[in-house]
């Protein structure tokens, strides 16, 4: 999952290379996001993570994806980059939502721990360009070609090393029925809508957090820390969701999934509330606060995907997966492009609190999903 913000850590090179504006900019990471969407709508009307071995189409997925990001490097233009940048997320398709049913044929009791390493993986997996940046400089070449290798190597464990856990999902021909029978069951679409109010968040905090950090420290002048920090507290922002998704699955198999989803997204919509204020404040108390907000901001979307595998219809898991996954990251596009708007209308400051109407959304939807869960047990 390292391709996935490889040409946003590279963005400065490209801007300058290509003339690009900030609009610009924001789609070399939206373009990700509707090939995202492209691959698992098509994914998901196919029935594929419900139809085909897990094994295979994992790694041929990643070996696909790792080819179109390396061909980043010989990009020769804005277009042909964005062509590239979204057959990566076309491919990644075939590697997350299918990475979350895996894990899951593994586990009955702590799949929440489960599959919260496995998203806390892909969220370090997803920072990873910004600490390659912070340790090699702003080159494309590097960030590039160790993303990609990770990519390749991924793909070459699972081929190789993974086996099916003895609690698989029930496997059945392909049915043109499969999407009606996940949207039309309730528990599943409650959780679903759930998911779509953190992603209104998600995506679009880890695309602009790293310029957030920049800008804020540019308004400091003379006092401002080098580069090198401000990427390493952009990677940071980004790879704390790692911790998050982690702690975040030990306490739902504790407290409870729907609790420890709604704590979450209250501190992570709060954050979106009070961020800007401390623009050109303190560097340090500032990487602080967008440290724990991208602990929190990630730290319940593992157990959405639990929530998903267990309420769901067992012939349809991987198909309500990504379905899920979908739409939520359809959702995204819309709050990437909106966050420079917003700078460009006004100021970094305001640029996040619409963001806060993703979390609230979700916390209702996860309240009517905990008292319809209350009724069926009663």
């Amino acid at each position: 999952m390292s391709l996935w913000f490889t040409a946003s850590a590279v963005a400065p090179q490209l801007q300058a290379l290509w003339g690009l504006d900030a609009q610009q900019t924001g789609w070399l990471t939206t373009i990700v996001q509707l090939g995202f969407v492209a691959g698992t709508a098509v994914a998901a009307i196919l029935n594929l993570a419900d139809v085909l071995p897990a094994r295979p189409y994992f790694a041929v997925s990643a070996l696909c994806a790792a080819l179109a990001n390396g061909l980043l490097m010989v990009a020769p233009g804005f277009a042909v980059a964005l062509v590239l940048r979204f057959l990566t997320g076309f491919f990644l398709a075939g590697v997350y939502p299918p990475a979350m049913k895996m894990i899951a044929t593994w586990f009955q009791s702590g799949r929440g721990l489960a599959i919260g390493a496995i998203v806390g993986a892909l969220t370090l997996g997803k920072a990873t360009p910004y600490l390659i940046r912070a340790l090699e400089g702003a080159e494309l070449e590097p960030i590039v070609l160790t993303a990609s290798a990770g990519a390749v190597a991924a793909a070459f464990l699972v081929a190789w090393g993974y086996r099916e856990g003895p609690f698989p999902f029930a496997r059945r021909p392909f049915s043109w029925r499969l999407v009606g029978t996940v949207t039309g069951h309730r528990p599943t679409r409650l959780a679903i809508a759930g998911y779509l109010g953190h992603m209104w968040e998600l995506y679009s905090v880890w695309t602009w957090i790293p310029s957030f950090l920049a800008a804020s420290a540019l308004a400091l002048g003379a006092n401002a820390p080098s580069r090198v920090w401000v990427d390493v507290a952009a990677f940071g922002a980004v790879g704390a969701g790692a911790l998050g998704c982690v702690i975040g699955g030990w306490a739902a198999d504790r407290m409870g999934r729907a609790p420890w989803v709604n704590l979450s997204m209250a501190v992570s919509g709060t954050c979106c509330l009070v961020v800007g204020l401390l623009f050109g404040g303190s560097f340090w108390v500032l990487v602080l606060i967008s440290w724990i907000w991208g602990f929190f901001v990630v730290a319940d979307s593992a157990q959405f995907s639990a929530m998903v595998t267990e309420v769901a219809p067992s012939h349809a898991v991987g198909t309500a997966l990504t379905l899920q996954t979908s739409l939520g990251f359809l959702l995204t596009m819309i709050t990437i492009q909106a966050v420079p708007a917003i700078v460009e209308l006004s100021s970094w400051q305001w640029a996040f609190p619409v963001l806060a109407l993703g979390p609230a959304f979700g916390i209702l939807a996860v309240h009517r999903y905990r008292r319809l869960a209350v009724q069926a047990s009663s």
